[in-house]
């Protein structure tokens, strides 16, 4: 809760590993791979909100 930078790097790591396991599934269950798109989609959302939560914490205000 206090380091939204190490949550934003878990949540590149977890996106990129998504993307790894959908081409790795696409190459065996195409339909596999695409169910999880919404779990791309879900992470994609997670991570660009804990960005911007980190962004506006690292304001002119916040000195700490």
């Amino acid at each position: 809760m206090r380091r939204p930078d190490l949550a934003f790097i878990e949540a590149v790591m977890l996106w990129l590993s998504i993307i790894a396991t959908i081409a790795a599934f696409h190459r065996v269950n195409a339909v596999a791979a695409w169910l999880l798109l919404p779990y791309l989609a879900w992470v994609t959302f997670a991570a660009a909100l804990n960005l911007t939560i980190w962004r506006l914490n690292r304001g002119p205000l916040s000195r700490s």
